[in-house]
């Protein structure tokens, strides 16, 4: 939907194609801060390796480590533990936190480029041309042909009535230019919290495989007895459904976020979106804990047996 300055749209759009690969503002966000993050860790590394002094920026980075280690430490309760899950839920957190926050840069929503639309083409209607063969009747028209039976007295034909309406709409469609934003939240792409969510379950499959050996899977096919089987299905459905828990949590509320600020920044601008940033800066946190947090506990549990669990 857009009109005059507004523009919000539910799915990421187009930007540039590399190859087949097609590019979308929201990919181009997402590969920012990835550069960013990794930009952030090389240089705090380096600083490590040339003085033994801390600096503003590797106390900054000692602060987040510090911060999620205790954080996971919490949980897990296990220092063994801890070091193996930090790296996977410390990005978790950075990633989202940042992707979050980027969309509510000012002036990062008015960066925007031309779409360009491809001309379309000028669909002229070739007069009807009709050739008897063999008792057929074959219309040619607008360079379809159209083979129908009919007898050497009545010959009927059609004018493309719908086919000129939709060309004349698509016309109208395509007049006048497209602004698409340049960065988009990778969470506020379906996809791209699709994506994370399955990452995380996988990564806790991998995790459950790594400390109960095939035992894992023992919370999934067990046919001990009927009523262990029946909860072996619902475990199976319980993975399915922590992806589309946690996919369509992340990408709803900062996508509605996104929406809300647009929306009273295009009604009321300057003064009244400003409670509303520091709403959204808020969520934008609590939504990358909730993610981080979750697949955390989803790690931990998943090193526990079925039994223990009970």
């Amino acid at each position: 939907m857009s009109a005059s300055g507004l523009h919000i749209s539910i799915s990421a759009e187009k930007l540039f194609s590399v190859g087949n690969l097609v590019i979308t503002n929201s990919m181009f966000t997402s590969m920012v801060v990835s550069a960013i993050l990794i930009a952030f860790a090389l240089t705090v590394n380096s600083q490590l390796k040339k003085t033994n002094k801390p600096t503003g920026l590797q106390n900054f980075a000692e602060f987040i480590i510090e911060a999620l280690h205790g954080l996971v430490n919490g949980v897990t309760g296990d220092l063994k533990k801890t070091r193996l899950f930090l790296p996977f839920i410390a990005t978790f957190f950075l990633w989202i936190l940042l992707n979050n926050w980027l969309g509510l840069v000012p002036g990062v929503g008015t960066v925007r480029i031309v779409e360009k639309h491809e001309e379309a083409e000028a669909v002229e209607i070739a007069p009807e041309t009709v050739e008897e063969h063999s008792g057929l009747v074959k219309i040619v028209q607008a360079s379809e042909v159209v083979a129908e039976p009919t007898s050497e007295s009545e010959v009927t034909s059609e004018a493309p009535e719908s086919e000129e309406g939709a060309t004349t709409e698509h016309a109208q469609e395509t007049e006048g230019p497209k602004y698409v934003p340049v960065f988009r939240p990778g969470t506020a792409d379906l996809n791209t919290t699709l994506a994370l969510a399955i990452i995380s379950i996988f990564i806790t499959q991998v995790f459950g495989v790594r400390y109960l050996k095939l035992g894992y899977f023992k919370k999934f096919f067990n046919f001990s007895n009927p009523i262990m089987t029946f909860v072996g299905i619902l475990e199976i459905v319980s993975e399915f459904a922590k992806i589309i828990s946690f996919a369509f949590r992340l990408f709803g509320n900062i996508f509605a976020g996104e929406v809300l600020l647009v929306v009273m920044a295009f009604l009321l601008p300057v003064i009244v979106p400003m409670p509303f940033y520091g709403l959204e800066l808020f969520v934008g946190f609590i939504q990358a804990l909730v993610f981080s947090m979750l697949s955390l506990v989803f790690f931990n549990m998943a090193t526990h047996s079925h039994e223990s669990e009970h």
